[in-house]
Protein backbone atom coordinates (compact mmCIF):
# COMPACT_ATOMS: atom_id res chain seq x y z
CA UNK A 1 0.00 0.00 0.00
CA UNK A 2 3.08 2.33 0.65
CA UNK A 3 3.05 6.10 1.73
CA UNK A 4 0.04 8.35 1.17
CA UNK A 5 1.09 11.72 1.21
CA UNK A 6 -1.69 14.01 1.97
CA UNK A 7 -1.30 18.05 1.06
CA UNK A 8 -3.81 20.56 2.67
CA UNK A 9 -3.58 24.08 1.39
CA UNK A 10 -6.59 25.80 2.94
CA UNK A 11 -7.96 25.89 6.18
CA UNK A 12 -9.79 22.44 6.77
CA UNK A 13 -10.63 21.86 10.35
CA UNK A 14 -7.74 19.87 11.62
CA UNK A 15 -10.12 17.98 14.43
CA UNK A 16 -11.64 16.40 11.66
CA UNK A 17 -8.55 15.68 9.57
CA UNK A 18 -7.16 13.78 13.40
CA UNK A 19 -8.00 10.17 11.68
CA UNK A 20 -4.78 11.05 9.06
CA UNK A 21 -2.25 11.71 11.75
CA UNK A 22 -0.39 9.64 13.77
CA UNK A 23 -0.50 6.66 10.66
CA UNK A 24 3.06 5.33 9.83
CA UNK A 25 1.11 4.90 6.14
CA UNK A 26 -0.27 8.68 6.00
CA UNK A 27 2.04 11.83 5.61
CA UNK A 28 -0.18 14.83 6.56
CA UNK A 29 1.06 18.25 4.98
CA UNK A 30 -0.33 21.48 5.83
CA UNK A 31 0.86 24.73 3.45
CA UNK A 32 -1.81 27.06 4.11
CA UNK A 33 -2.07 29.84 1.04
CA UNK A 34 1.21 28.79 -0.12
CA UNK A 35 3.16 30.82 -2.49
CA UNK A 36 3.47 29.34 -5.81
CA UNK A 37 7.14 28.29 -5.64
CA UNK A 38 6.61 26.16 -2.26
CA UNK A 39 3.54 24.69 -3.69
CA UNK A 40 5.35 23.59 -6.58
CA UNK A 41 7.33 21.53 -3.97
CA UNK A 42 4.77 20.58 -1.70
CA UNK A 43 3.14 18.70 -4.62
CA UNK A 44 6.46 16.62 -5.29
CA UNK A 45 5.39 13.29 -3.97
CA UNK A 46 1.95 14.41 -3.27
CA UNK A 47 -0.63 11.43 -3.72
CA UNK A 48 -3.92 13.50 -2.22
CA UNK A 49 -4.66 17.15 -2.11
CA UNK A 50 -7.00 18.60 0.23
CA UNK A 51 -8.53 22.32 -0.73
CA UNK A 52 -11.35 24.24 0.11
CA UNK A 53 -13.03 27.28 -1.86
CA UNK A 54 -8.93 29.52 -1.95
CA UNK A 55 -6.72 26.70 -3.67
CA UNK A 56 -7.42 26.77 -7.59
CA UNK A 57 -6.40 23.58 -8.59
CA UNK A 58 -5.84 24.26 -12.62
CA UNK A 59 -4.42 21.97 -15.15
CA UNK A 60 -0.95 23.61 -14.84
CA UNK A 61 -1.11 22.31 -10.64
CA UNK A 62 -2.36 19.26 -11.96
CA UNK A 63 0.36 18.49 -14.30
CA UNK A 64 3.11 19.38 -11.79
CA UNK A 65 1.76 17.07 -9.45
CA UNK A 66 2.78 13.07 -11.04
CA UNK A 67 1.89 11.35 -8.08
CA UNK A 68 -1.49 13.14 -7.53
CA UNK A 69 -4.23 10.23 -7.38
CA UNK A 70 -7.01 12.50 -5.34
CA UNK A 71 -8.14 15.82 -5.20
CA UNK A 72 -10.88 16.02 -2.47
CA UNK A 73 -12.60 19.91 -2.06
CA UNK A 74 -14.00 20.39 1.74
CA UNK A 75 -17.77 21.16 0.47
CA UNK A 76 -20.19 20.42 -1.91
CA UNK A 77 -18.68 22.71 -4.90
CA UNK A 78 -15.55 22.23 -7.59
CA UNK A 79 -15.68 25.39 -9.30
CA UNK A 80 -12.28 25.74 -8.23
CA UNK A 81 -11.06 22.23 -9.74
CA UNK A 82 -10.13 21.48 -13.18
CA UNK A 83 -12.35 18.65 -13.19
CA UNK A 84 -11.59 17.35 -17.12
CA UNK A 85 -7.75 17.90 -16.28
CA UNK A 86 -7.92 15.89 -13.44
CA UNK A 87 -10.49 13.45 -15.00
CA UNK A 88 -7.96 13.32 -18.26
CA UNK A 89 -4.88 12.02 -15.69
CA UNK A 90 -7.33 9.30 -13.93
CA UNK A 91 -7.10 11.66 -11.04
CA UNK A 92 -10.49 11.36 -8.81
CA UNK A 93 -11.93 14.41 -7.33
CA UNK A 94 -14.26 13.92 -4.50
CA UNK A 95 -16.66 16.30 -2.45
CA UNK A 96 -18.74 16.33 0.72
CA UNK A 97 -22.10 16.48 -0.37
CA UNK A 98 -23.81 16.57 2.97
CA UNK A 99 -21.95 17.70 5.45
CA UNK A 100 -22.88 21.57 5.00
CA UNK A 101 -26.83 21.02 4.53
CA UNK A 102 -28.00 21.38 7.75
CA UNK A 103 -25.83 24.58 8.32
CA UNK A 104 -27.02 26.11 5.08
CA UNK A 105 -30.75 25.37 5.44
CA UNK A 106 -30.24 27.15 9.10
CA UNK A 107 -28.86 30.45 7.28
CA UNK A 108 -31.27 30.75 5.00
CA UNK A 109 -34.17 30.30 7.87
CA UNK A 110 -31.66 32.85 9.88
CA UNK A 111 -31.91 35.09 6.62
CA UNK A 112 -35.99 34.47 6.84
CA UNK A 113 -36.29 35.53 10.34
CA UNK A 114 -33.86 38.55 9.91
CA UNK A 115 -36.09 39.74 6.65
CA UNK A 116 -39.49 39.11 8.79
CA UNK A 117 -38.64 41.09 11.86
CA UNK A 118 -36.12 43.42 10.19
CA UNK A 119 -33.38 42.61 12.89
CA UNK A 120 -29.85 43.83 11.70
CA UNK A 121 -31.67 47.80 11.04
CA UNK A 122 -33.56 47.16 14.55
CA UNK A 123 -29.94 46.31 15.69
CA UNK A 124 -28.27 49.57 14.32
CA UNK A 125 -30.92 51.89 15.05
CA UNK A 126 -30.58 50.77 18.92
CA UNK A 127 -27.02 50.85 18.82
CA UNK A 128 -26.77 54.30 17.49
CA UNK A 129 -29.29 55.97 20.33
CA UNK A 130 -32.64 55.18 18.89
CA UNK A 131 -36.11 54.09 19.86
CA UNK A 132 -38.07 53.36 16.80
CA UNK A 133 -40.39 51.03 17.71
CA UNK A 134 -43.05 51.95 14.88
CA UNK A 135 -40.79 51.90 12.12
CA UNK A 136 -40.03 48.40 12.41
CA UNK A 137 -43.31 46.66 12.18
CA UNK A 138 -42.74 43.11 11.41
CA UNK A 139 -44.16 40.34 9.62
CA UNK A 140 -44.99 36.71 10.72
CA UNK A 141 -43.61 33.77 8.95
CA UNK A 142 -47.08 31.56 10.40
CA UNK A 143 -49.27 31.37 7.87
CA UNK A 144 -47.54 32.96 4.82
CA UNK A 145 -46.26 30.94 1.81
CA UNK A 146 -42.96 30.28 1.23
CA UNK A 147 -41.52 29.19 -2.44
CA UNK A 148 -38.54 26.73 -2.19
CA UNK A 149 -36.89 26.53 -6.04
CA UNK A 150 -35.07 23.82 -5.85
CA UNK A 151 -36.20 20.40 -3.55
CA UNK A 152 -32.66 18.96 -3.14
CA UNK A 153 -31.18 18.20 0.47
CA UNK A 154 -30.84 22.26 1.63
CA UNK A 155 -33.67 23.00 -0.16
CA UNK A 156 -35.79 19.74 1.80
CA UNK A 157 -34.38 21.05 4.90
CA UNK A 158 -35.55 24.58 4.39
CA UNK A 159 -39.20 23.33 3.55
CA UNK A 160 -39.31 20.95 7.07
CA UNK A 161 -38.35 24.12 9.17
CA UNK A 162 -40.58 25.93 7.64
CA UNK A 163 -43.59 23.82 7.59
CA UNK A 164 -42.70 24.12 11.38
CA UNK A 165 -43.56 27.93 11.42
CA UNK A 166 -46.50 27.42 10.00
CA UNK A 167 -45.78 28.14 6.49
CA UNK A 168 -47.64 26.92 3.48
CA UNK A 169 -44.48 25.23 1.11
CA UNK A 170 -44.63 25.40 -2.87
CA UNK A 171 -42.34 24.87 -4.59
CA UNK A 172 -40.13 24.51 -7.81
CA UNK A 173 -38.19 21.93 -9.14
CA UNK A 174 -37.79 19.87 -12.13
CA UNK A 175 -36.32 16.82 -11.38
CA UNK A 176 -38.76 16.53 -8.31
CA UNK A 177 -41.81 14.17 -9.61
CA UNK A 178 -45.27 15.96 -8.45
CA UNK A 179 -45.92 12.80 -6.13
CA UNK A 180 -42.90 13.46 -3.92
CA UNK A 181 -42.85 17.13 -3.68
CA UNK A 182 -46.31 16.73 -1.81
CA UNK A 183 -45.15 13.60 -0.09
CA UNK A 184 -42.54 16.57 1.18
CA UNK A 185 -45.74 18.80 2.11
CA UNK A 186 -44.24 20.94 -0.68
CA UNK A 187 -47.34 21.75 -3.74
CA UNK A 188 -45.12 21.64 -7.06
CA UNK A 189 -45.59 24.80 -9.08
CA UNK A 190 -43.50 26.49 -12.71
CA UNK A 191 -41.21 29.10 -11.34
CA UNK A 192 -43.46 32.22 -12.78
CA UNK A 193 -46.54 30.45 -10.45
CA UNK A 194 -44.20 30.25 -7.58
CA UNK A 195 -43.26 33.27 -7.91
CA UNK A 196 -46.52 34.97 -7.93
CA UNK A 197 -48.01 33.31 -5.01
CA UNK A 198 -44.91 33.22 -2.72
CA UNK A 199 -45.01 35.51 0.08
CA UNK A 200 -41.12 34.39 1.01
CA UNK A 201 -38.89 32.97 -1.71
CA UNK A 202 -35.53 30.91 -0.92
CA UNK A 203 -32.97 29.79 -3.46
CA UNK A 204 -31.18 26.52 -3.68
CA UNK A 205 -30.26 25.65 -7.11
CA UNK A 206 -26.64 25.02 -8.68
CA UNK A 207 -25.13 27.71 -10.74
CA UNK A 208 -24.29 27.62 -14.46
CA UNK A 209 -26.22 28.62 -18.18
CA UNK A 210 -29.18 27.23 -17.03
CA UNK A 211 -30.03 29.19 -13.73
CA UNK A 212 -27.86 32.54 -14.47
CA UNK A 213 -30.20 34.95 -13.43
CA UNK A 214 -33.22 33.08 -12.87
CA UNK A 215 -34.42 36.24 -10.71
CA UNK A 216 -33.96 38.95 -13.56
CA UNK A 217 -36.43 42.07 -14.09
CA UNK A 218 -39.03 39.45 -15.95
CA UNK A 219 -39.41 37.27 -13.56
CA UNK A 220 -39.76 40.07 -10.43
CA UNK A 221 -42.33 41.74 -12.74
CA UNK A 222 -44.46 38.64 -12.04
CA UNK A 223 -43.55 38.26 -8.43
CA UNK A 224 -45.81 38.98 -5.80
CA UNK A 225 -45.67 42.57 -4.75
CA UNK A 226 -44.20 42.59 -1.44
CA UNK A 227 -42.16 39.68 -1.75
CA UNK A 228 -39.01 38.70 0.40
CA UNK A 229 -35.97 36.81 -1.21
CA UNK A 230 -33.29 34.98 -0.01
CA UNK A 231 -30.45 33.26 -1.72
CA UNK A 232 -27.59 31.10 0.04
CA UNK A 233 -26.95 29.09 -3.24
CA UNK A 234 -25.13 31.05 -5.86
CA UNK A 235 -24.97 34.79 -6.88
CA UNK A 236 -25.26 34.14 -10.27
CA UNK A 237 -28.78 32.99 -9.72
CA UNK A 238 -30.24 36.83 -9.42
CA UNK A 239 -29.71 39.66 -11.51
CA UNK A 240 -28.40 42.20 -9.16
CA UNK A 241 -28.81 45.05 -11.04
CA UNK A 242 -32.73 44.15 -10.88
CA UNK A 243 -33.24 43.35 -7.59
CA UNK A 244 -31.56 46.41 -6.24
CA UNK A 245 -34.18 48.62 -8.33
CA UNK A 246 -37.10 46.14 -7.38
CA UNK A 247 -36.49 47.06 -3.72
CA UNK A 248 -36.25 50.52 -4.52
CA UNK A 249 -39.63 51.10 -5.88
CA UNK A 250 -41.21 48.35 -3.37
CA UNK A 251 -41.80 45.39 -5.72
CA UNK A 252 -39.25 43.19 -3.40
CA UNK A 253 -40.29 44.68 0.25
CA UNK A 254 -36.78 43.05 1.28
CA UNK A 255 -33.93 40.33 0.44
CA UNK A 256 -31.22 38.67 2.26
CA UNK A 257 -28.27 37.44 0.13
CA UNK A 258 -25.05 35.22 1.67
CA UNK A 259 -23.58 34.85 -1.95
CA UNK A 260 -22.92 37.25 -5.03
CA UNK A 261 -22.05 37.06 -8.71
CA UNK A 262 -18.47 38.83 -7.12
CA UNK A 263 -17.00 38.89 -3.76
CA UNK A 264 -16.13 40.35 -1.83
CA UNK A 265 -19.10 42.59 -3.35
CA UNK A 266 -17.34 45.38 -5.17
CA UNK A 267 -17.45 49.04 -4.09
CA UNK A 268 -19.57 49.75 -7.52
CA UNK A 269 -21.97 46.87 -6.72
CA UNK A 270 -26.07 48.37 -6.96
CA UNK A 271 -26.51 46.11 -3.77
CA UNK A 272 -24.77 48.77 -1.81
CA UNK A 273 -26.92 51.18 -2.41
CA UNK A 274 -29.97 49.09 -2.13
CA UNK A 275 -32.93 49.80 0.40
CA UNK A 276 -33.92 46.66 2.66
CA UNK A 277 -31.49 44.14 2.17
CA UNK A 278 -29.43 42.32 4.52
CA UNK A 279 -25.89 41.07 3.06
CA UNK A 280 -23.97 38.51 4.51
CA UNK A 281 -20.53 37.60 3.60
CA UNK A 282 -21.31 34.34 1.84
CA UNK A 283 -21.53 32.21 5.35
CA UNK A 284 -24.36 29.38 4.89
CA UNK A 285 -21.36 26.72 5.47
CA UNK A 286 -19.65 28.55 8.04
CA UNK A 287 -20.63 26.39 11.81
CA UNK A 288 -18.02 24.67 13.33
CA UNK A 289 -20.17 21.28 13.11
CA UNK A 290 -20.66 21.90 9.41
CA UNK A 291 -16.96 22.55 9.07
CA UNK A 292 -15.92 19.74 11.51
CA UNK A 293 -18.44 17.02 9.35
CA UNK A 294 -16.78 18.47 6.03
CA UNK A 295 -13.50 17.82 7.17
CA UNK A 296 -14.28 14.06 8.60
CA UNK A 297 -16.12 12.98 5.71
CA UNK A 298 -12.99 13.68 3.83
CA UNK A 299 -10.58 12.54 6.38
CA UNK A 300 -12.64 8.92 5.93
CA UNK A 301 -12.72 9.56 2.18
CA UNK A 302 -9.06 9.78 1.62
CA UNK A 303 -8.43 6.96 4.24
CA UNK A 304 -11.16 4.33 2.19
CA UNK A 305 -9.57 6.07 -1.02
CA UNK A 306 -5.59 4.64 0.52
CA UNK A 307 -6.50 0.99 1.76
CA UNK A 308 -9.28 -0.19 -0.68
CA UNK A 309 -8.68 1.65 -3.78
CA UNK A 310 -12.41 3.17 -3.46
CA UNK A 311 -13.92 6.93 -4.18
CA UNK A 312 -17.53 6.97 -3.51
CA UNK A 313 -17.87 10.32 -3.81
CA UNK A 314 -15.99 10.59 -6.97
CA UNK A 315 -17.11 13.57 -9.38
CA UNK A 316 -15.53 12.72 -12.36
CA UNK A 317 -14.55 8.48 -12.83
CA UNK A 318 -17.39 6.32 -13.80
CA UNK A 319 -16.40 3.44 -12.00
CA UNK A 320 -16.76 0.76 -14.46
CA UNK A 321 -14.90 -1.57 -16.21
CA UNK A 322 -11.59 0.56 -17.65
CA UNK A 323 -11.33 -1.73 -21.43
CA UNK A 324 -15.53 -1.54 -21.50
CA UNK A 325 -15.06 2.04 -20.99
CA UNK A 326 -11.75 2.53 -23.78
CA UNK A 327 -14.41 -0.01 -26.06
CA UNK A 328 -17.18 2.59 -26.01
CA UNK A 329 -14.99 5.32 -27.43
CA UNK A 330 -17.11 8.08 -28.74
CA UNK A 331 -20.28 6.53 -27.62
CA UNK A 332 -19.80 7.37 -23.86
CA UNK A 333 -19.24 11.39 -24.26
CA UNK A 334 -22.51 11.03 -26.64
CA UNK A 335 -24.18 9.60 -24.32
CA UNK A 336 -23.65 12.46 -22.11
CA UNK A 337 -24.30 15.12 -24.49
CA UNK A 338 -27.65 13.17 -25.41
CA UNK A 339 -28.66 13.76 -21.93
CA UNK A 340 -27.89 17.36 -21.70
CA UNK A 341 -29.50 18.35 -24.57
CA UNK A 342 -32.42 16.56 -23.71
CA UNK A 343 -32.61 18.70 -19.99
CA UNK A 344 -32.28 21.56 -21.90
CA UNK A 345 -35.00 21.49 -24.25
CA UNK A 346 -37.66 19.75 -21.75
CA UNK A 347 -40.82 21.91 -20.30
CA UNK A 348 -42.42 20.58 -16.94
CA UNK A 349 -41.24 18.25 -14.49
CA UNK A 350 -39.60 15.13 -15.55
CA UNK A 351 -41.09 11.82 -14.56
CA UNK A 352 -39.11 9.18 -16.03
CA UNK A 353 -35.83 8.94 -17.88
CA UNK A 354 -35.47 6.10 -20.55
CA UNK A 355 -33.10 4.83 -22.25
CA UNK A 356 -33.62 3.00 -25.85
CA UNK A 357 -30.91 0.88 -27.69
CA UNK A 358 -31.32 -0.12 -30.68
CA UNK A 359 -28.37 -2.38 -33.24
CA UNK A 360 -24.96 -4.38 -32.02
CA UNK A 361 -25.22 -3.10 -27.76
CA UNK A 362 -23.48 -5.61 -25.99
CA UNK A 363 -24.88 -5.79 -22.16
CA UNK A 364 -21.65 -4.61 -20.53
CA UNK A 365 -21.69 -1.41 -22.15
CA UNK A 366 -25.05 -0.44 -21.94
CA UNK A 367 -25.20 0.66 -18.37
CA UNK A 368 -22.21 2.90 -18.28
CA UNK A 369 -24.14 4.62 -20.98
CA UNK A 370 -26.98 4.53 -19.35
CA UNK A 371 -25.41 6.28 -16.40
CA UNK A 372 -23.69 8.46 -18.62
CA UNK A 373 -27.02 10.10 -20.21
CA UNK A 374 -28.46 10.25 -16.64
CA UNK A 375 -25.32 11.78 -15.68
CA UNK A 376 -25.66 14.77 -18.38
CA UNK A 377 -29.62 14.99 -18.01
CA UNK A 378 -29.61 16.02 -14.46
CA UNK A 379 -26.53 17.99 -14.41
CA UNK A 380 -27.78 21.17 -16.26
CA UNK A 381 -30.22 21.93 -13.45
CA UNK A 382 -28.72 20.47 -10.65
CA UNK A 383 -24.48 21.07 -11.01
CA UNK A 384 -21.22 19.76 -11.26
CA UNK A 385 -21.75 17.57 -8.28
CA UNK A 386 -23.51 14.76 -10.03
CA UNK A 387 -21.29 12.07 -10.95
CA UNK A 388 -21.26 8.67 -12.90
CA UNK A 389 -21.54 7.17 -9.14
CA UNK A 390 -24.11 9.39 -7.89
CA UNK A 391 -26.27 9.69 -10.80
CA UNK A 392 -28.35 7.19 -10.04
CA UNK A 393 -28.66 7.65 -6.07
CA UNK A 394 -29.85 11.78 -7.21
CA UNK A 395 -32.54 10.32 -9.79
CA UNK A 396 -34.50 7.83 -7.32
CA UNK A 397 -33.89 10.62 -4.52
CA UNK A 398 -35.95 13.37 -6.66
CA UNK A 399 -38.47 10.16 -7.65
CA UNK A 400 -37.21 9.79 -11.29
CA UNK A 401 -37.83 6.06 -12.57
CA UNK A 402 -35.08 5.34 -14.69
CA UNK A 403 -35.19 2.18 -17.73
CA UNK A 404 -33.57 1.20 -20.65
CA UNK A 405 -34.50 -0.95 -23.31
CA UNK A 406 -32.97 -2.84 -26.36
CA UNK A 407 -34.05 -3.13 -30.30
CA UNK A 408 -31.90 -5.50 -32.20
CA UNK A 409 -32.09 -3.29 -35.43
CA UNK A 410 -31.08 0.33 -35.80
CA UNK A 411 -32.97 2.71 -38.18
CA UNK A 412 -31.84 4.63 -40.86
CA UNK A 413 -29.12 2.19 -41.87
CA UNK A 414 -26.90 3.10 -39.21
CA UNK A 415 -25.53 -0.16 -37.02
CA UNK A 416 -26.00 1.13 -33.47
CA UNK A 417 -27.79 4.27 -32.25
CA UNK A 418 -28.76 5.61 -28.82
CA UNK A 419 -32.67 7.03 -27.50
CA UNK A 420 -32.86 9.08 -24.96
CA UNK A 421 -36.76 9.99 -23.81
CA UNK A 422 -37.78 11.89 -20.50
CA UNK A 423 -41.05 11.92 -19.94
CA UNK A 424 -42.49 15.21 -18.39
CA UNK A 425 -45.75 17.07 -17.14
CA UNK A 426 -46.02 18.35 -20.80
CA UNK A 427 -45.46 14.81 -22.37
CA UNK A 428 -42.61 13.16 -23.84
CA UNK A 429 -39.42 14.21 -25.26
CA UNK A 430 -36.60 12.43 -26.87
CA UNK A 431 -33.62 12.50 -28.71
CA UNK A 432 -30.99 10.46 -30.73
CA UNK A 433 -27.23 9.77 -31.47
CA UNK A 434 -24.92 7.65 -32.81
CA UNK A 435 -21.53 7.35 -33.99
CA UNK A 436 -20.88 7.28 -37.61
CA UNK A 437 -17.76 7.01 -38.02
CA UNK A 438 -14.59 7.40 -35.52
CA UNK A 439 -14.71 10.93 -33.99
CA UNK A 440 -17.71 11.60 -35.28
CA UNK A 441 -20.94 11.49 -32.89
CA UNK A 442 -24.00 12.88 -34.03
CA UNK A 443 -27.56 13.87 -33.06
CA UNK A 444 -29.76 12.18 -35.90
CA UNK A 445 -33.08 12.37 -34.74
CA UNK A 446 -34.99 15.00 -32.36
CA UNK A 447 -38.24 12.98 -31.71
CA UNK A 448 -38.91 11.81 -34.73
CA UNK A 449 -37.75 14.84 -37.01
CA UNK A 450 -34.40 13.21 -39.11
CA UNK A 451 -31.51 15.90 -37.89
CA UNK A 452 -27.32 15.58 -38.36
CA UNK A 453 -25.72 17.96 -35.71
CA UNK A 454 -22.39 17.60 -34.29
CA UNK A 455 -23.37 17.30 -30.27
CA UNK A 456 -21.03 20.46 -29.46
CA UNK A 457 -21.25 24.16 -28.91
CA UNK A 458 -23.58 26.75 -28.63
CA UNK A 459 -27.49 25.90 -30.34
CA UNK A 460 -30.75 27.23 -31.02
CA UNK A 461 -33.11 24.69 -31.51
CA UNK A 462 -36.79 25.36 -32.71
CA UNK A 463 -39.97 23.57 -33.63
CA UNK A 464 -41.96 25.17 -36.53
CA UNK A 465 -44.05 24.86 -38.98
CA UNK A 466 -42.28 23.75 -42.23
CA UNK A 467 -43.97 26.49 -43.92
CA UNK A 468 -42.49 29.30 -46.66
CA UNK A 469 -40.65 31.98 -44.76
CA UNK A 470 -40.16 30.64 -41.63
CA UNK A 471 -36.09 30.21 -42.37
CA UNK A 472 -35.73 33.44 -43.47
CA UNK A 473 -37.51 35.24 -40.69
CA UNK A 474 -35.09 33.36 -38.11
CA UNK A 475 -32.08 34.28 -40.26
CA UNK A 476 -32.85 37.99 -40.88
CA UNK A 477 -33.89 38.47 -36.76
CA UNK A 478 -30.55 36.97 -35.74
CA UNK A 479 -28.77 38.54 -38.33
CA UNK A 480 -30.22 42.00 -36.95
CA UNK A 481 -28.87 40.73 -33.26
CA UNK A 482 -25.09 40.21 -34.48
CA UNK A 483 -25.91 36.59 -33.85
CA UNK A 484 -23.40 34.75 -36.56
CA UNK A 485 -24.20 31.04 -37.62
CA UNK A 486 -22.15 28.86 -37.82
CA UNK A 487 -24.23 25.68 -38.96
CA UNK A 488 -27.92 25.55 -39.71
CA UNK A 489 -29.04 21.85 -40.09
CA UNK A 490 -33.26 21.10 -40.74
CA UNK A 491 -35.34 17.92 -40.47
CA UNK A 492 -38.90 16.93 -41.26
CA UNK A 493 -41.32 14.34 -41.66
CA UNK A 494 -43.17 15.40 -44.13
CA UNK A 495 -44.05 18.69 -46.12
CA UNK A 496 -45.96 21.54 -44.35
CA UNK A 497 -46.02 19.76 -41.41
CA UNK A 498 -43.95 19.89 -37.82
CA UNK A 499 -40.13 20.91 -38.43
CA UNK A 500 -37.08 21.13 -36.39
CA UNK A 501 -34.29 23.63 -36.91
CA UNK A 502 -30.94 23.53 -35.30
CA UNK A 503 -28.34 26.72 -35.62
CA UNK A 504 -25.26 26.55 -34.29
CA UNK A 505 -24.07 29.99 -33.29
CA UNK A 506 -20.71 31.44 -32.34
CA UNK A 507 -21.61 33.22 -29.22
CA UNK A 508 -24.41 32.88 -26.52
CA UNK A 509 -27.38 34.07 -27.75
CA UNK A 510 -29.28 37.14 -25.07
CA UNK A 511 -32.63 35.74 -23.60
CA UNK A 512 -34.39 38.92 -25.13
CA UNK A 513 -33.09 37.56 -28.85
CA UNK A 514 -34.43 33.95 -27.71
CA UNK A 515 -37.72 35.27 -26.74
CA UNK A 516 -38.04 37.21 -29.75
CA UNK A 517 -37.65 33.92 -31.84
CA UNK A 518 -40.36 32.37 -29.52
CA UNK A 519 -42.72 35.00 -30.95
CA UNK A 520 -41.52 34.67 -34.70
CA UNK A 521 -44.52 33.58 -37.06
CA UNK A 522 -44.42 29.77 -37.68
CA UNK A 523 -41.89 29.17 -34.91
CA UNK A 524 -43.86 27.20 -31.75
CA UNK A 525 -40.71 26.96 -29.64
CA UNK A 526 -37.36 28.16 -28.79
CA UNK A 527 -34.44 26.13 -26.90
CA UNK A 528 -30.71 27.31 -25.66
CA UNK A 529 -28.52 24.69 -25.62
CA UNK A 530 -24.91 24.48 -24.61
CA UNK A 531 -22.88 21.69 -25.06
Amino acid sequence: MGTLKVLVTDKIDPEGLKPLEGRPDIELRYEIAPSPEVLTKALVGAGAWLVRSETKVTAEWIGKAAGLRLIGRAGVGVDNIDLPAATRRGIAVINAPAANTLAAAEHALALMLSLARQVPAADASVKAGKWERSKFMGVELFGKTLGVVGLGRIGREVARRAQAFGMTVIGHDPFVSEAQARELGVEPLALDALLSRADFVTLHVPGGAKTRHLIDAESLKVAKKGLRLINCARGELIDEAALAEALKDGRVAAAGLDVFSKEPVPEDSPLRGAPNLVLTPHLGASTREAQGRVATELAQAVLEFHEKGLAPNALNLPGFDAQTLAALGDWLGLAEALGRFLAQTLEGGVREFACAFSGDFKPAERRPLAVSALKGLLTPILGPSVSWISAPAVAAERGLRVSESVSPRAGDGARREMTVTAVTDAGPVSVTGAVLAPGEPRLVRLGALGVDVRPEGKMIVLTNSDAPGVIGRVGALLGEAGVNIADMRVGRRAPHGEAAMVLTVDDAVPPEVRARLERLEGVRRAHWVEL
